[in-house]
């Protein structure tokens, strides 16, 4: 038996290669946009994909399953209640795949969204079961969350309901050790208290995750219903996508080089701009009207808050990065990357472009609080909600980042602007979005939140 796992860091997803060594064949489960990974180890290990199982409808990416479809001819599994406009494989619980010897059990796990399922993984029919493969019901740390998309008139008080009888009637009756493969883990939009470990077991999770102890249904529904992160609009257009016939992703796909002169014109004609270059280059010297979205954090998640889906994007990067910079804007969904200007770690844009380059300030702690005691700044608070739980700065509105652009008339433009997260990376994103919409004085706090509280000695 094979299971690969393949994980993405910038959108923390899993997906899963499950083959038969003996018959060669092999489905692959929550499969994202850029399928070359499964093909190349399905050559290697001699396996044909049959299948493409998604476990449910993924609003954070856009899945791969018609590419996969495209390149081998496999069939598309969802739960039952899934709703497409293309040909699927409807998959009830209690039923089995076989692909030989090993056996693919399928539970309906409902909570996340109603068509969820999970996938038990067995070397053949009558062995105890190796694997649980649980999409968004069951994470290492943690369950997902009710609250993303709600199909007809249910709420996210009926969908965890349906979760905690998802998590303590099947997934915790399997054996303790059983494998627990997550779609997602640490940093997903998708939960709040993701484990960075890519894997488990059953027992492991039944001693140690907080969300899955024994308590009441009503406590449960109360403990995931509250303090999950802010979902980013772009969530919703992803999981339509994943429920309608849509563009194939070029798979050999090179965006090109861009001259000074057409990142001039695409800054004029109102492209958005993503400079994916550090914080700190980015402050040391940027083109006017860039959002700083750096390619050492969540590049693509982020770059689906700051640009929406099938938006013109012109990419700056570092030489090197500009290819798979479009790749992981295309896994979100947003195929329109123009091209690139690259930027070398020196900072130096091409001379024709000297009248645009600007810094961008940033304030530290002690001018912050001279601010806030002369009541001269507006401080914006872009963390997520459970954030807030480590401390506030006084005077702080909060607004996460995600929420940012639809929100941007609720803040006043009579003082100085400063916009701070945890550390320095989501500020400097945040920023730079104001600056670009035409906001004037925005600076953003070194060092974030965790900074002030140091210097305040605040444990």
């Amino acid at each position: 038996m094979i299971v690969e796992q393949y994980y993405i860091e910038c959108l923390s997803h899993a997906s899963y290669l499950i083959g038969d060594e003996t018959t060669g064949r092999a489905v692959v489960v929550d499969p994202r946009r850029d399928i070359a990974d499964y093909l190349e180890d399905a050559a290697k290990y001699g396996l044909t994909i049959e299948g493409v199982i998604n476990t449910h409808f993924h609003a954070d990416f856009v899945s791969g399953h018609l590419e996969l479809v495209d390149a081998t001819g496999a069939w598309i599994g969802f739960g039952e209640a899934a709703q497409t406009d293309y040909p699927i494989r409807r998959l009830a619980h209690g039923e089995h795949i076989s692909l030989g010897q090993v056996d693919l059990e399928i539970l309906s796990t409902p909570g996340h969204t109603w068509e969820s399922i999970s996938v038990v993984v067995r070397e053949h029919p009558d062995a105890v079961p190796t694997a649980v493969l649980t999409g968004d019901c069951l994470f290492i740390g943690d369950v997902g969350r009710p609250d993303l998309v709600n199909a007809g008139p249910s709420s996210a008080t009926d969908l965890a309901r349906a979760m905690y009888h998802s998590i303590h009637d099947k997934l915790l009756r399997l054996p303790d050790s059983v494998t627990v493969m997550p779609a997602h883990g640490a940093g997903s939009s998708c939960g709040k208290n993701l484990s960075t470990e890519l894997t488990s077991t059953i027992g492991e999770q039944r001693r140690t995750n907080p969300s899955v102890q024994p308590m009441s249904e009503d406590a449960f529904v109360e403990l995931i219903t509250h303090g999950q992160p802010a979902a980013p609009a772009y969530f919703t257009v992803d999981a339509t996508m994943n429920k309608r016939v849509h563009p194939l992703l070029d798979q050999a796909r090179h965006i090109p080089a861009l001259s000074p002169a057409q990142i001039r014109e695409a800054l004029q004609n109102g492209v958005r701009v993503l400079d994916a270059r550090s914080i700190d280059d980015f402050a040391a010297g940027h083109l006017r009207g860039s959002v700083n979205v750096g390619f050492d954090g969540r590049f693509a998640e982020t770059g689906g808050m700051v640009a929406d889906i099938g938006e013109r994007i012109a990419l700056i990067t570092y030489s090197g990065e500009e290819q798979l910079a479009a790749m992981r804007l295309a896994r979100v969904g947003s195929d329109n990357a123009i091209g690139y200007l690259n930027v070398d770690r020196d900072g130096m844009f091409p001379p024709e472009l000297a009248d645009l380059v600007q810094t961008a300030p940033r304030v530290g702690i002690a001018e912050l609080d001279r601010m806030l005691a002369d009541d001269a700044v507006t401080l914006i608070d872009i963390r997520n909600p459970r954030e807030l739980e480590f401390g506030v700065i006084p005077g702080a509105t909060h607004i996460p980042l995600a929420q940012l652009r639809s929100r941007l008339d609720e803040i006043p433009t009579d003082k100085p602007i400063v916009v701070h997260c945890a550390g320095g990376w989501r500020s400097s994103v945040a920023a730079s979005l104001l600056r670009a919409q035409g906001f004037g004085g925005v600076s953003d706090l070194a060092g974030g939140y965790n900074a002030w509280a140091d210097a305040h000695a605040i444990a």
